[in-house]
């Protein structure tokens, strides 16, 4: 019996706009001008608001942080290119700024990283899952999602965020799998960074990429320039897109780079080398998208300054409303349960006088 060959697949790959900015006239999406100051706008409010937060943890106003500076095209293009209906299922590393674009206001989510419970009281609006710090424990709870939206007949997809780490494991193939098997409306976005803390990406895999981990699950994936705020978008709408029709889930893998430490607690010149920090620098997603609004005749050294005094202005507010946030004490007994125990109240009418059976539940 001759051999054949029972299975061949390919990855295709996708960059919009060079180093340098400059367009392929070809893939080019044409936003509208106001479109793209918003991407511009939001991805320096990203860094900015991450530059701050690292300020704050390293003079002990914040908790263990998790910087997302290198990043910003992936969170900002990928929330942009979402749907009003559709969930998204955000890391600790993009959580903040996705919160904040669907609607969470910009000072719970630093109370997030103050240690406050407050700052995940989600509104069911925006249409956002908590962040958990497990690795990828929220890709399965998004297949879920996928599936009880479509059995209850809306038209969403669910949109999950991980990074390359997660691609190891159980938790992500588990997820794959039953999108595929189930042909849920999900998108995967994989932010791969080259470290999952100090473990190279060549230590994760053997793989050529991480987006043809899709095809072991028969789901469809593509490779993109994650500092690539264009491509991401694009390949981002049209998986979403695609899903809410009922074609399936899509696996993207964003190419990128953590430019800082995987969060305050790590030290990355201990295991990382200057000369690779620099290659990456001279790709960073946010000069490139100026060059490309330059390019246009939509940035000039005047706007770029009048952005940045607004932008730092908002982070200052933000800092503040959070500092002066004072959170009610009795919160500690009230958001375990829908409904306190007779043991919990008891003790809570110990430490506070009186008594409330009603936890705490909003959204």
């Amino acid at each position: 019996m001759p051999i054949k060959t029972v299975f061949e697949g390919k990855i295709d790959s996708m960059q919009i706009l060079d180093k340098d900015g400059h367009a392929d006239a070809a893939l080019d999406p044409r936003l509208p001008t106001d479109m793209l100051g918003r991407m511009y706008r939001l991805l320096v409010l990203g860094r900015v608001w991450d530059k701050k937060s690292l300020a704050l943890q390293r003079t002990g106003r914040m908790y263990t942080f998790p910087p997302l500076e290198g990043q910003e095209a992936i969170c900002v293009g990928a929330t942009l290119a979402a749907g009003p209906g559709d969930w998204l299922f955000p890391t600790y590393r993009e959580a903040s700024l996705v919160y904040y674009m669907r609607g969470h206001p910009s000072f719970r989510s630093n109370l997030m990283w103050m240690g406050l419970e407050d700052g995940l009281l989600l509104d069911r609006k925006i249409r956002c899952f908590p962040y958990a710090t497990p690795i990828a424990t929220q890709l399965p709870h998004a297949v879920g999602a996928a599936y009880a939206l479509r059995m209850k007949g809306e038209k969403a997809a669910c949109i999950a965020f991980c990074g390359d780490g997660a691609t190891s494991e159980g938790d992500f193939h588990d997820a794959l799998n039953f999108a595929g098997v189930w042909n849920a409306p999900c998108v995967f976005i994989v932010s791969n960074n080259q470290w999952a803390i100090s473990v190279p990406r060549s230590m994760q895999t053997k793989s050529e990429t991480l987006a043809q981990k899709a095809l072991a699950y028969g789901i469809r994936g593509v490779q993109v320039d994650g500092n690539d705020i264009l491509a991401v978008y694009r390949a981002v709408k049209e998986a979403a897109d695609s899903a809410r029709e009922g074609k399936g889930p899509v696996l993207i893998e964003c190419v990128t780079y953590r430019m800082g430490p995987h969060t305050t607690a790590d030290d990355p010149k201990k295991y990382r080398k200057e000369d690779e920090l620099a290659h990456w620098r001279e790709r960073d997603p946010i000069k490139r998208m100026q060059a490309y609004l330059k390019g246009k005749g939509a940035w000039s050294e005047e706007y770029e300054k009048k952005l940045q005094e607004e932008v730092a202005a908002f982070v200052e507010k933000t800092v503040q409303d959070a500092e002066s946030f004072r959170p009610e004490p009795r919160d500690i007994f009230r958001f375990m349960y829908a409904k306190m125990p007779k043991d919990l109240e008891a003790q809570m009418g110990e430490c506070f006088g009186g008594s409330s059976g009603d936890a705490r539940m909003e959204g």
